[in-house]
């Protein structure tokens, strides 16, 4: 691997790994969602340092040109954290759906409340207040 290949690739490891740092001391990236991230900067940056064992990998992998297998292995953590964000990505959508269907069945009971402390003879909330209010007045009598 030619040495300025090197080079890039180690300060591209470097720089995606001090991004993230930055992110999450800014709390703009929380912790858990950066393990992905700085696993594969760490992955990136050992492979671009060790050379031998990046050789390796590129053999194993079928690839000719050793600092092709880096560009192969960033494409497959890119696939993961994708993955990844995808799966989080659902799991909101259908907290977020649930909120919302329990929020339209708490302001609809907001509203039968209000509606029955006007006065509404056909709500049975105020049939049952008119009925307390009844019982308290037969014991303060």
């Amino acid at each position: 691997m030619q040495m300025r290949i090197q080079i890039f690739a180690v300060l591209g490891s470097l720089i995606v790994a001090a991004i993230i740092f930055e992110l999450i001391r800014k709390r703009k990236l929380q912790e858990k969602y950066s393990l992905l991230w700085f696993t594969a900067a760490i992955i990136l940056l050992i492979l671009s340092v060790w050379r031998e064992l990046l050789e390796k990998t590129a053999a194993f992998l079928g690839v000719y040109y050793a600092p092709s297998a880096l560009f192969i292995i960033a494409a497959f953590f890119g696939m993961l954290l994708a993955l990844h964000f995808t799966l989080v990505l659902s799991k909101l959508t259908e907290q977020n759906k649930i909120l919302a269907q329990e929020l339209s069945i708490l302001q609809e009971e907001i509203r039968k409340n209000t509606q029955a402390r006007r006065g509404d003879p056909f709500e049975p909330v105020a049939a049952m207040e008119s009925v307390e209010s009844k019982n308290a007045n037969d014991r303060v009598a």
